[in-house]
């Protein structure tokens, strides 16, 4: 638990004075079921078999919980629990589904953000829902340890820039708090990089082309090797060679993501990826995304 009780307490208190409504437009139990399985925690009313039964009966039918109940409830242990919990609470807190007002949402990201950082934390963009943002938490100042990620954004700037920027902006997000949406993403991003390229191109590929298939086809159309050296057809093929082997790299934890990934009906318990998993992927997408991107940039001038 690195975000201290301090912090935690200090939010609480900033939504209490300012008379924010946690649960936005939704119930209570709505906005819960978004995070937690409320059918499988216990009552804290024996009349009702579980937790989904007795917040209705408290928060809707009687209203004789006050509004702040669930900070102190040990069942989602929201001033005690994980990190993660309460990141993914307040980040739920500013979504589109939760909260209409933009206004609002960008009045709470700010004093969110304001309390988190003392701890090394904060909320950010992970991708858009109907042109709003919704968010993930992480540790303060990740994005700036990926040189690799910022490489990528500044190489494909001129590739489609407003979708480039919220692909590379969600793999960035989601590193540590979901490997699985990351490692999608990386995956994405070398195919619209590809696909770009070959659309300027005049190059046709099928609808259906995998990711190797669409890196062959890139590699096949640039000239990959520098102008004036020696042996410019071996050089050639030892760099296709490492574009192949980025290409299953990414490839190849994609597929992992989908036998090892979130979901799937898999038995309570169970582990996905791990963010080391998505390091790879995302740090091997991202070389191959910039080496492509800079070679179509230079050979187009």
């Amino acid at each position: 638990m690195k975000i201290s009780e301090v912090t935690r307490r200090d939010i609480i208190d900033s939504l209490t004075s300012e008379g924010v409504e946690w649960s936005g437009r939704l119930e209570d139990q709505e906005f819960l079921a978004r995070l937690f399985d409320l059918n499988s925690l216990p009552s804290t009313d024996q009349r009702f078999p579980n937790a989904a039964g007795d917040i209705w009966k408290h928060r809707v039918a009687n209203d004789d919980w006050p509004s702040d109940w669930v900070f102190y409830d040990d069942r989602f242990n929201l001033l005690h629990g994980d990190d993660e919990i309460l990141l993914r609470f307040l980040c739920e807190m500013l979504h589109p589904v939760v909260r209409s007002d933009p206004t609002e949402c960008e009045r709470l990201l700010q004093m969110f953000n304001q309390q988190l950082i003392s701890d090394g934390f904060e909320l950010v963009e992970r991708t858009r829902i109907s042109g709003r943002p919704v968010y993930s938490g992480r540790q303060a100042g990740l994005a700036n340890s990926k040189p690799g990620v910022s490489a990528a954004k500044h190489a494909l700037a001129g590739t489609d820039p407003g979708y480039v920027s919220q692909q590379i902006t969600r793999m960035e997000a989601a590193l540590d708090n979901d490997p699985t949406l990351a490692i999608g993403t990386a995956k994405e991003l070398v195919e619209s990089c590809c696909k770009t390229i070959l659309s300027e191109r005049g190059v046709e590929f099928g609808n259906g082309a995998t990711l190797p298939e669409l890196v062959k086809l890139v590699a096949k159309e640039l000239r990959l090797t520098p102008d004036g050296i020696p042996d410019e057809a071996k050089a050639s093929e030892t760099i296709k060679r490492l574009l192949s082997n980025l290409a299953s790299i990414t490839q190849g934890v994609s597929e992992l993501r989908n036998h090892y990934g979130t979901g799937h009906g898999k038995a309570a318990g169970a582990r996905g990826l791990q963010p080391r998993h998505a390091r790879l992927a995302v740090g091997a997408a991202s070389t191959l995304a910039v080496f492509l991107a800079e070679t179509h940039n230079a050979r187009s001038k």
